[in-house]
């Protein structure tokens, strides 16, 4: 049996026992704790969980803001070897309620903000045995209802924790954008490959940094920016209960002296649209970005507007973190960067062979911080996890230098004119535009049933379709320009902000193949 190792220990005991106790771990609207403060409420959870019963692996789905009550809940169930199953604050009760029948959670962890959604949702699912409510969340189920306050008063306890790297930690649910949502099951192991990886081989983080994120906790990206990497390193995180919206942020930036600063591509373009200022960020050392590529005009408007660097990568829930990514002083714009210490990358063909440097293949990955599989799912497990290797389903090539450069997904590829179109070259040469703010490039099938690309664009300024067609046409092959550019005031997004190119695809299709009209997206 391996040696014991806990998350909770490594992300929280180790700043105790160096004597940091004092040092601040979360501040923002929801209030401050220290190292000390957070430490101790998280031993008396713990102990208040067992307490009611709660068993190691049993599983404790949160539907909580960013708040310190979701770090507590999550910090807690680890300590006692339960799993804590974060998922997004956006679903609505069917949804919740299916995952509540999917992981057969037995506690469901609610913050006042969502109560209704979650007693609709509880009456769903059969196998739940309790409601666990943090301060002001007023449930009626026909289940047990335990005040958050009552458990963060129970004596804490000297248990050491009975698990290992190896053991179960915490389940993250896939986006679900090509299909039914997924649980990617984590190890406590993995929560220090990540920290010591990316956290600090990449961000550089530090005991003085303050990190403020866009992207919620509830997935991947957002749990290693305000959680797994701040505690780790004995910084501050900055939590935000609230909807993620530019101004806001900004102002959260600056009230509480963020550092580090992490969103998704979309999130940075709304923060230009928003016309801030360039001194809104002044405090920021660094920003990050994942979910989906960072275009270099993009970049270059960002950094050239506010000053602050940004390092794109890219990361997958089931690697739990980014293993892809630019650094500080060698970004290269309109890459992924390159392979983050401590993982292997590799390019393959259709047919599984490795790929000649600038040929285009799938990205494959290896790393210790991998999902042992999904819950439930051996079809998609075997699909995805390959032996060591897990399969991205992304399209990428690798340069001379070793950097990355993504093409879209594989499955977003098209062919037109019997040729393959990459969509990420076409927003590429549609970002280049001064009037477009953000671009999206799907296949449509058109009257003949082929594939061809359509753009969906949100302006910045006033420019026509002709214009947008021809400005592709002089930049590109011709077989790669769009066949109808559509504007749009957004793009639709994931709970997790990524781009809904089904959706897109859908609508591309109809726009193409019926009438020379645009029907509103939904």
């Amino acid at each position: 049996m391996s040696e014991p190792f806990n998350a909770c220990h490594y992300l929280l005991d180790r700043h105790l026992e160096r004597g940091d106790g004092d040092r601040l771990a979360l501040t923002g609207a929801g209030g401050e704790l220290t190292y000390a403060q957070l430490h101790e409420r998280v031993r008396r959870t713990a102990a208040g969980l067992r307490a009611i019963g709660l068993l190691p692996e049993q599983r404790v789905l949160m539907f909580m803001s960013d708040s310190p009550d979701f770090v507590t809940v999550f910090l807690a169930a680890l300590r006692i070897g339960a799993i804590p199953v974060p998922v997004s604050t956006m679903l609505h009760a069917d949804g919740l309620a299916e995952l509540l029948r999917d992981s057969r959670a037995r506690l469901l962890a609610v913050t006042p903000e969502f109560t209704e959604v979650a007693a609709e949702a509880a009456a769903a699912a059969p196998e739940l045995a309790g409601v666990l409510a943090a301060e002001g969340a007023a449930m009626t189920v026909p289940l047990p209802v335990h005040a958050l306050a009552d458990l963060t008063a129970a004596e804490p306890d000297g248990a050491p924790p009975a698990t290992t790297a190896d053991s179960p930690a915490f389940w993250l649910y896939t986006s679900g954008t090509t299909g039914t949502p997924k649980a990617a099951m984590h190890r406590h192991g993995s929560v220090r490959v990540v920290c010591e990886t990316y956290g600090a081989q990449v961000l550089g983080i530090r005991p003085g940094d303050r990190c403020l994120s866009a992207a919620k906790a509830f997935f991947a990206y957002g749990l290693g920016n305000s959680l797994l990497f701040p505690l780790w390193a004995g910084a501050a995180t900055i939590l935000e209960p609230a909807p993620s919206r530019p101004d806001l942020l900004a102002d959260r930036a600056r009230t509480y002296g963020a550092t580090l600063f992490f969103a998704g591509p979309t999130f940075f373009a709304n923060m230009l649209r928003a016309d801030l200022p360039p001194t809104a960020l002044g405090g920021v050392r660094l920003s990050a970005s994942a979910g989906e590529p960072l275009p270099a005009a993009l970049y270059h408007r960002w950094t050239g507007h506010f000053g602050v660097d940004i390092l794109d990568g890219i990361g997958m829930t089931e690697m739990l973190h980014i293993f892809l990514s630019n650094t500080e002083g060698s970004v290269r714009p309109g890459t992924t960067g390159r392979a983050v210490p401590g993982y292997e990358l590799r390019i393959l063909d259709e047919e599984g062979r490795e790929v000649a440097q600038g040929t285009p293949g799938t990205l494959y990955v290896r790393g210790e911080s991998a999902a042992t599989g999904y819950w439930s799912r051996y079809a998609a497990s075997r699909q995805v996890f390959q032996g060591e290797w897990l399969c991205t389903g992304d399209t990428y090539v690798r340069d001379a230098d070793g950097y990355y450069a993504c093409q879209g997904r594989t499955s977003d590829m098209l062919k037109a004119s019997g040729m393959w179109v990459s969509p990420a070259e076409v927003e590429t040469r549609l970002l280049a535009h001064p009037a477009v703010a953000q671009a999206i490039v799907v296949a449509g099938i058109d009257t003949d049933g082929l594939e061809k690309p359509v753009a969906y664009v949100v302006t910045a300024a006033e420019v026509t379709e002709a214009e947008l067609v021809e400005f592709c046409r002089a930049g590109l092959p011709s077989f790669k320009r769009p066949r109808r550019v559509l504007f749009v005031e957004t793009l639709p997004t994931t709970p997790t902000g990524k781009i809904r190119r089904v959706e897109l695809r859908a609508h591309a299709t109809g726009v193409l193949s019926g009438p020379q009209q645009e029907a509103a997206l939904s």
